[in-house]
């Protein structure tokens, strides 16, 4: 399915980026993890294999994005998948919003994933040949994009704003067979939201006491499932199709916001 595909996973030493880069590496591609932490993510590439690489950066540097990719081509020798997983989480309303947290924010879940889109897609470029994509790229985005939260203001803003560049991209880049996709995740269970929900005073046994009602399926999404999802829209199984943000969630936006008026 991604056999011979170079494919760059950001923010991949756990949660959902240590998830599709996994599931990407035992689909035959070549992955090459992102992170900050240099025993976080060493840590992480041992897990997946031995020969596993990965680039060690702060994507608040605004050099970051450049490197990162010139990297991965010096090893590799090309980049065929981008995935713009990396993000800030930080909470805060609109009493809360600081300047500060606004521009760390959008430097790290927009100008980023935006930059690396840039040097990724340069590369992209020159390595592509008539008949084929000559790559994909898939932004992990939020559910948030498109109906917010309060204690989520401005990372949900991030998170539109990355959704709009995905859609402009699909356009702008169909004519040379590159796609970009967005997938907008909901409610998943990875090692940084317990971290987050203990920290809000959450029990440790917090993800079995979610009403029924945003658990349908019988429990959150997994890193895994997201996985999934993100190896198609990677591969050519999902060609030609770009330029979309998909929900990825258990149960419909539009039905939820009806049925949870009778709730």
């Amino acid at each position: 399915m991604l056999k011979n595909k170079v494919i760059l996973v950001t923010g991949s030493n756990g949660g959902i980026g240590f998830g599709i880069a996994k599931l990407c590496q035992s689909k035959g591609a070549t992955v090459v993890l992102h992170g900050r932490n240099p025993e976080a993510i060493k840590a992480a590439a041992a897990k997946i294999g031995p020969d596993t690489s990965y680039v060690i950066a702060d994507l608040g540097a605004a050099d970051a994005p450049e490197v990162i990719i010139n990297e991965v081509v010096a090893k590799h020798g090309r980049i065929d998948g981008l995935v713009n997983n990396a993000a800030a989480l930080d909470r805060c309303t609109l009493e809360t919003a600081t300047n500060e947290l606004i521009d760390r924010m959008f430097t790290l879940n927009f100008r980023a994933p935006l930059m690396l889109m840039q040097a990724a897609v340069a590369q992209m470029k020159k390595q592509a040949t008539v008949g084929s994509t000559a790559g994909s790229i898939v932004n992990i985005g939020s559910v948030n994009a498109i109906c917010g939260a309060e204690t989520l203001l401005v990372y949900s803003a991030t998170k539109a704003a990355l959704g709009t560049a995905t859609v402009n991209l699909g356009a702008a880049l169909a004519r040379d067979h590159i796609r970009v996709n967005q997938l907008n995740v909901g409610w998943t269970v990875t090692e940084n939201e317990h971290k987050i929900q203990r920290s809000e005073g959450q029990p440790a046994d917090w993800q079995d006491h979610i009403p029924a009602n945003f658990t349908p399926s019988g429990g959150l999404l997994t890193p895994e499932h997201i996985a999934q999802h993100a190896a198609f829209w990677l591969s050519e199984a999902s060609a030609p199709v770009t330029g979309q943000t998909l929900e990825i969630e258990q149960f419909p936006y539009l039905g939820k916001a009806f049925w949870s008026s009778f709730e």
